[in-house]
């Protein structure tokens, strides 16, 4: 593709901020498409051990998920005669464990969906910006991995989970220096904090607490993180926190009046207007260990959703090999 616009280009565009238009061979992938043939060919000299690290959490991990409106799914077992099974999930509420946002997920408040797709096409079974674009050509690239929990413990100023600390967006080029490595264009970015381990060790009563206050660790809402992530070129941003920014909002986010929606969150500018893969729940935890004992922090990483024709989010079903 040609030269992708600055992010300050992108401001001058309607609306303000938006790559709506720019991926022009195949725009319902969005920021997916920066990683493309020949970033696939460079990730994979990643691969010298054979190594295979799963990404994902179990489905019913998160009991009780942090949103209150998803829950667990059901798992039955079904036999047609005593020689066969079949199985089925009840109340399968896609993005209550490990998921990735499709770019269904975020309308841009006052102007559509991404690319101006109009309110009618967003239907089941209707395929404009349905997770399936990423199922029918996976996302896949050289994943970066990113470990804010070891920096900060290094720093000793550890995260505390329970407080849902905000981070800062220059905590990423901290720790890639602390990691001696940079990002390349059409990275997939997975930042590390510790908080899905936090919370899923974490007793019942902890878990309820954070729940009820909706209260997570995760990047603070600012200008400078969806600029960062399109000045880098960034083709997906997936993180092991409940939402990628933090909750709840931000009392300084400059999003509170283009976003009332969700109190000023970025998923707005993150989602529907840069097109933006994000992942969340991300099962980081055995990755970071082998990188911490390696000093290998990058992967080929293939993420393949649900073939869900209109889906809005799916379990990644993310893979990482070294």
């Amino acid at each position: 593709m040609a030269e992708p616009p600055t992010y300050r280009a992108l401001q001058e565009r309607n609306p303000s901020g938006s790559s709506w238009g720019v991926f022009e061979q195949d725009p319902e992938r969005g920021m997916a498409n920066f990683a493309g043939e020949r970033e696939v060919r460079d990730a994979a000299a990643s691969v010298r051990r054979g190594a295979i690290f799963s990404l994902d959490h179990a489905l019913d991990a998160f009991e009780p998920p942090m949103a209150r409106a998803r829950t667990a799914p059901r798992h039955q077992l079904l036999a047609a005669h005593p020689e066969s099974r079949d199985d089925v999930l009840h109340d399968f509420y896609l993005q209550a464990s490990s998921q990735v946002d499709g770019l269904r997920h975020r309308r841009a408040s006052g102007h559509g969906f991404y690319g101006g797709v109009p309110d009618e096409e967003i239907r089941a079974g209707t395929p404009a910006l349905g997770v399936q674009r990423w199922a029918e050509r996976p996302i896949v690239g050289r994943g970066l991995l990113v470990d804010l929990d070891g920096l900060l413990a290094a720093e000793g100023v550890p995260l505390d989970h329970r407080a849902g600390p905000a981070l800062d967006v220059d905590l990423l080029d901290r720790a890639l220096r602390r990691q001696d490595e940079r990002v390349l264009p059409g990275d997939l970015l997975l930042v590390h904090t510790g908080w899905a381990r936090w919370y899923l060790e974490a007793d019942r009563e902890v878990r309820e607490e954070v729940r009820a206050a909706r209260r997570a660790t995760g990047f603070r809402q600012c200008a400078r993180l969806p600029e960062w992530l399109w000045e880098n070129r960034i083709a997906l941003l997936a993180t092991d926190t409940f939402a990628v920014e933090v909750l709840p909002v931000d009392p300084g986010s400059p999003y509170r009046d283009s976003a009332p929606e969700d109190a000023g969150m970025m998923h707005q500018e993150l989602i529907a207007k840069l097109g933006a893969p994000l992942g969340e729940l991300w099962n980081l935890t055995e990755l970071v260990a082998d990188s911490r004992r390696t000093g290998r922090w990058d992967a080929l990483v293939v993420v393949k959703p649900l073939h869900l024709v209109g889906g809005v989010g799916s379990p990644p079903n993310a893979t990482a090999l070294r």
